[in-house]
């Protein structure tokens, strides 16, 4: 029997944990880091959306750069006409007066009338006549008139103070006759340094040109809003200078007349004359703020060269387009997320169900291999339990109880391995299967004491068959063989691999210690087959009081042997 025990007692199979699938079955990357993939996957697809959204920003403000240059060179464009028709009407109207010897404003009428050059056209105030009066001209005022275009209502210069240094240069004429065109009739331009000046540029030049911001007599008291003039010097046959043909311009009429403003919502428009600064401003339609994006042009009128800043309002944090492309891709890369994430968890649940089935397969082969080893030993202690009782016996009658019942205390004990899968068997059910058929009733003829103790299938065998034995002698000659008889069984741990189990009887019929000793197969099996299952030799005593049984059994943990173990996910 020795011989058929190779392992020894206590075999344990290998843990499911320990057991090495056949197969490569290490776990990705991405199963190590289920969130890994899902992110980068969702982080990627934000990136792409990003430079989706970036590009099509770029694409949408270099459109609307290229939409607004468009815009500020059509209006540069359009001032330019407007103020290039403005100087022909001067330079026609100059050439009919150089050919008559004095001003004479009724051909000038009908110059302005036969050409329709009342000045609206163009966005000016009129077309005029400005004479030029020397120190020695200027006798009597109210004469001054007739002194340049025959009889006529007198003209009040203004400022009224001879000047003995220059000479003056009077508005005699204007068109249209409005009362706001009354208003500069008798003006002395040249009292005023900035008309002056283009007027000086225009007699060396002999073309038009433009004067610098002004305000025009004609606004009086009705408004102060910037404009400008232009002239056109008249020159007599002996090259000498008898005055200008001019148009006086509020900047604003000027505009309106070369673009039409209501039709570009949105633009905003400035126009300085010379260099962008607020004192130069001549016009301003806009607000102006810094939220938004401006077209810089410079355009030359009538020699005078005017800054035009054309804005429009910058679009919002995202273009239509743009915000599109960004709701879109954050829709993607919300459903790349979720199917990265199920593919991950989906991969995770396949590798743990393969190494489940793995785990279940090596323990299975481990389960053959041991119930073969198992099988023999049994076979091993029924033949020595055989051979035993069969010396002992002195009938057949006897032969054949003593045999079931050690054949029925390995068969319960078998039962229990069964039910564990033959993995580790709790003391307490092991002792209660063996001593069922000695309990009488509910009373207190066997007390168990012990703590939650666990045995391997060998252990578990050897002890069944102890308990066998001490429960059969009691029944026949110890406690339990009368009603006042009691049957204490406790066990406890010794070391954390190593458990003590006591049997103790009282109120038994006495014993005879000599003659107990003799009775023969009960004691040899416990002391020999037991002990030598058990690797610890068993302590009985037979004391006057009762049977006093000692055995040491290895233990093992529960989870060492898991033929159950539950499926993963």
């Amino acid at each position: 029997m020795g011989r058929l025990n190779q392992t020894g007692p206590g075999v344990e199979l290998p843990k499911p944990s320990a057991t090495k699938p056949s197969g490569d079955m290490t776990p990705r990357w991405y199963e190590r880091y289920p969130r890994a993939l899902p992110l980068g996957v969702f982080a990627l697809t934000l990136g792409v959306t990003g430079i989706s959204v970036a590009a099509v920003e770029n694409a949408e403000d270099g459109r609307e750069q290229a939409q607004l240059a468009q815009t500020a060179s059509s209006i540069a464009s359009a001032i330019e006409r407007n103020a290039a028709s403005s100087a022909m009407s001067l330079r026609a109207g100059a050439a009919l007066v150089s050919t008559q010897p004095r001003f004479d404003p009724t051909p000038f009428g009908m110059f302005i009338d036969q050409l329709g050059l009342e000045g609206r056209a163009s966005g000016s105030e009129g077309l005029g006549w400005l004479a030029r009066l020397k120190p020695g001209e200027e006798a009597p005022v109210a004469a001054v008139k007739r002194l340049v275009t025959g009889p006529g209502p007198a003209v009040r210069i203004i400022p009224d103070q001879p000047r003995a240094d220059r000479d003056r240069l009077v508005v005699l004429y204007l068109r249209p006759s409005t009362p706001r065109n009354a208003l500069a009739l008798g003006f002395d331009l040249a009292s005023e340094p900035v008309r002056r000046m283009a007027m000086t540029r225009a007699a060396q030049n002999g073309r038009p040109v433009s004067s610098g911001k002004v305000v025009l007599v004609q606004e009086g008291a009705l408004g102060a809003e910037p404009g400008f003039l232009e002239f056109m010097p008249v020159f007599s046959s002996a090259h000498d200078l008898r005055g200008f043909i001019f148009s006086p311009f509020v900047a604003r009429a000027f505009v309106s007349s070369a673009i039409d403003l209501e039709r570009l919502p949105g633009v905003g428009l400035r126009i300085y004359d010379g260099t962008v600064a607020p004192a130069n401003l001549l016009f301003e339609r806009g607000s102006g703020s810094a939220d938004e994006q401006s077209q810089t042009r410079s355009v030359v009128i009538a020699e005078r060269r005017w800054t035009l800043v054309v804005t429009s309002p910058k679009k919002g944090v995202f273009s239509p387009v743009a915000l599109m492309t960004l709701l879109f891709g954050l829709l993607v890369a919300t459903l790349l997320l979720v199917l990265a994430r199920l593919v991950t968890q989906q991969a995770s649940e396949d590798r743990m169900t393969l190494e489940w089935f793995e785990q279940q397969s090596s323990i299975r082969n481990s389960l053959v291999r041991e119930l073969n080893h198992r099988v023999k030993n049994t076979l091993a202690n029924v033949l020595s339990i055989l051979a035993l009782t069969r010396g002992r016996a002195t009938d057949l009658a006897s032969f054949a109880a003593s045999l079931d019942g050690r054949i029925r205390a390995l068969s319960a004990t078998h039962d229990l391995l069964t039910q564990s899968d033959w993995g580790s068997t709790a003391v307490r059910a092991l002792i209660e299967a063996e001593m069922a058929p000695y309990v009488r009733d509910q009373s207190s003829s066997v007390v168990l004491a012990g703590d939650a103790v666990m045995l391997a299938p060998n252990d578990a065998l050897s002890l069944g068959m102890a308990i066998h034995e001490l429960a059969t002698n009691a029944a026949k000659y110890g406690a339990l063989s009368v009603e006042s008889g009691r049957v204490t069984i406790s066990w406890r741990m010794v070391t954390e691999r190593l458990a003590q189990l006591d049997w103790a009887e009282s109120g038994g019929p006495p014993l005879d210690p000599a003659a107990a000793r003799k009775r023969g197969f009960g004691t040899e099996l416990i002391q020999k087959i037991v002990a030598h299952e058990l690797k610890h030799p068993v302590e009985l005593e037979f004391m006057p009081g009762g049977v006093r049984c000692r055995l040491m059994v290895a233990v093992r943990e529960s989870s060492n042997f898991a033929m159950r173990e539950a499926k993963p996910g």
